[in-house]
C-alpha cells in the first residue's frame, strides 16, 4: 500500500507535464533574449548619401500576457476558455526594444510590439498559473487538466518532444568496413555534421560544411599545430601509433600553418590567388570547423587538440582496444521539448522580420525620405509565421508532425498525447536497432505504449514518473567539475 502514497505524493508536487512547461519558462526568459542577442544589429546597405553610417540595435526583449483587441481597438485580457469558444489564439504580445543610430548618435530608441507569440497553458506566462481548483473552474477550465498545450485558432496543439542524437557529443561507429567518427557541432542556429574516417590508403580524411573529404594532418597543421613532435603529443603523449605515423610521412613537406592553410585551400575548390585563398579557407575552419568551441582565431589550437583526440578514440575502436558507440543508447540522446522547437521557430523567423524592416527602410530610401524603424515593423509577419508552423505542424529545417492536433477523445489519451516522444527517423525505412526496446529506456521511457506497424518504435512516450532536466550553463558546469580538479592539458 506504501508505493500507493508515494504516487500520489509525488504527483501532488509535480506534473505530468512538468519537463514541458519548465522548457517553455526557460524559452520565455532566456531564450528569446539569446536570440536577439545574436542578431542585436543590422546595418541596411542603402542609406542616404549625407549619411556615414546607420545602424539598428535590437535590445531587451519581454513576453506580456495573453489578450485579445476586440474590433473597436480596445485590448483586455483573454483566458483559454473564450479562446477555445471564440476560435481565437491563446497568445501573448512581444515587447522589443529598438534604437537608431546615425554615425554613432542615437537618433530614436522605443519599445514596440514585434509580433504575438503563443502561451502554454499552465506556464509562467498563462493567467491560469498559480490558481487553486475553485479559481479555475470560476474560469471554466477543469481543475484536473494538466496544461502543456497551446491553443490555436481555438484547437488545442501540442508540441511533440523529438528525439535527436546529442549534439557536440562525439560518436564512434561501426556501419562500413572501417570505423567512423560523427559529430553534429551545434552553436546557435548552426548545427554542422562532421565526419571523420580512415580510407583505404591509411590516411585520415575530414569532412564538413565546405571541406569535403580533406586529409586531417593538413588541417591540423593549419590550426597551429605545425610539428610532427606537437601532433603527435596532442593525440597521445603516453604511447606512438603507427598509423600517425603514415599520415605525419605523407605530409612532411608540409612545414608552415601558411602552406598547409593553402593546402585544404586547394583541397577544397577555392581557386583565387593564394592570399585570397588562405583569408577564405581561415573564415571557413573558424566559423564552421567544430563552432561549438569557438567561433574567433583564438579557437585554433583548441579545435586542433579536440580533432587529436577524436583521433586517438577512432584508432583505438580500429585496434580493437575500445568498443564503438551505441548510437541507441540514451546517454547519447537528447529530447528536444517545446521550449527549444519553439526557439527554432523564433530563431529563423526573428531573421526573416529583420530583413523585412531592412528592405522596407531601403524601398523608402530609395523614394529620398529617411523613415521611422516604428512605422515600418510588420507585427502581423512574425506572428503569421508562427501560427502557420503551429497549425501546420510544419516546421524548420523540414520537419513535419511536430506541432499535432490534441486527442481529446478520454483523459487517459489526452496524458498520452502530452508524453509522446517522436524519433524524426523515417518509418518507410528498416532501422532494427532505432526500433528495439533498449536497457536504458527504463525509468523514461514507457516499454509497452508504441503503436503497431511502420511506427513501432520510432514513437515512444515517456514513463509515468519521468522527469527531464535541463541544460545547465556550460561555464557554471566548468566551474565545478575544476573544483573537482579538472586541469587544462
Amino acid at each position: 500500500m506504501d508505493k500507493y502514497i508515494l504516487v500520489r505524493k509525488y504527483f501532488e508536487e509535480q506534473k505530468f507535464v512538468e519537463s514541458n512547461i519548465r522548457s517553455f519558462n526557460k524559452f520565455i526568459e532566456f531564450g528569446l533574449q539569446e536570440v536577439v542577442s545574436e542578431n542585436k544589429e543590422a546595418e541596411p546597405t542603402i542609406i542616404p548619401h549625407n549619411i556615414e553610417k546607420f545602424k539598428i540595435q535590437f535590445g531587451k526583449i519581454k513576453v506580456g500576457k495573453p489578450e485579445i483587441t476586440e474590433a473597436d481597438g480596445s485590448r483586455r485580457n483573454i483566458f483559454p476558455t473564450e479562446a477555445r469558444l471564440r476560435k481565437l489564439s491563446y497568445s501573448a504580445p512581444i515587447l522589443l526594444e529598438i534604437s537608431t543610430y546615425i554615425n554613432d548618435v542615437q537618433r530614436e530608441a522605443f519599445v514596440t510590439a514585434i509580433g504575438k507569440i503563443p502561451i502554454m497553458l499552465k506556464s509562467k506566462h498563462c493567467h491560469l498559473d498559480g490558481l487553486n481548483k475553485e479559481e479555475l473552474i470560476k474560469n471554466g477550465e477543469d481543475p484536473f487538466d494538466p496544461g502543456g498545450y497551446f491553443i490555436i485558432n481555438g484547437t488545442e496543439k501540442t508540441i511533440v518532444t523529438v528525439e535527436d542524437l546529442a549534439s557536440n557529443n562525439f560518436i564512434v561507429d561501426i556501419t562500413g568496413k572501417n570505423p567512423s567518427g560523427r559529430i553534429f557541432s551545434a552553436r546557435g542556429s548552426f548545427k554542422i555534421p562532421h565526419q571523420l574516417e580512415k580510407q583505404k590508403d591509411g590516411l585520415f580524411y575530414l569532412t564538413f560544411t565546405r571541406v569535403k573529404g580533406v586529409p586531417l594532418i593538413p588541417i591540423l597543421k593549419a590550426l597551429g599545430l605545425t610539428t610532427d613532435e606537437d601532433i603527435m603529443k596532442a593525440i597521445s603523449s603516453e604511447e606512438m601509433y603507427d598509423e600517425i605515423l603514415l599520415n605525419l610521412f605523407e605530409f612532411v613537406d608540409i612545414k608552415t600553418q601558411e602552406d598547409a592553410l593553402d593546402y585544404v585551400a586547394k583541397k577544397s575548390g577555392i581557386t583565387q590567388a593564394r592570399e585570397i585563398r588562405v583569408e577564405r579557407i581561415q573564415e571557413v575552419l573558424d566559423r564552421y570547423l567544430l563552432p561549438q568551441i569557438s567561433i574567433d582565431p583564438d579557437g585554433r589550437l583548441i579545435k586542433a587538440k579536440n580533432l587529436s583526440k577524436m583521433v586517438k578514440r577512432l584508432i583505438d575502436v580500429t585496434n580493437g582496444k575500445r568498443g564503438p558507440d551505441d548510437k541507441d543508447h540514451y546517454m547519447n540522446k537528447r529530447l528536444r521539448l517545446s521550449g527549444d522547437l519553439l526557439m527554432d521557430l523564433f530563431r529563423v523567423n526573428f531573421k526573416v522580420l529583420v530583413g523585412d524592416i531592412l528592405y522596407n527602410f531601403q524601398r523608402i530610401i530609395k523614394r529620398g525620405k529617411l523613415p521611422s524603424i516604428r512605422v515600418i515593423i510588420r507585427e502581423k509577419l512574425l506572428t503569421q509565421r508562427i501560427y502557420s508552423s503551429m497549425a501546420t505542424g510544419e516546421w524548420v529545417g523540414s520537419r513535419q508532425g511536430v506541432s499535432q492536433r490534441m486527442d481529446r477523445s478520454n483523459f487517459l489519451a489526452t496524458l498520452s498525447h502530452l508524453q509522446r516522444v517522436v524519433s524524426p527517423l523515417s518509418s518507410a525505412q528498416e532501422n532494427f536497432d532505432a526500433r528495439a526496446l533498449h536497457c536504458t529506456h527504463i525509468g523514461r521511457l514507457c516499454p509497452i505504449e508504441t503503436p503497431e506497424g511502420t511506427n513501432i518504435g520510432l514513437r515512444k512516450n515517456l514513463a509515468l514518473l519521468c522527469s527531464i532536466s535541463q541544460e545547465e550553463d556550460e561555464e557554471k558546469v566548468l566551474e565545478k567539475i575544476k573544483g573537482l580538479g579538472l586541469t587544462e592539458a
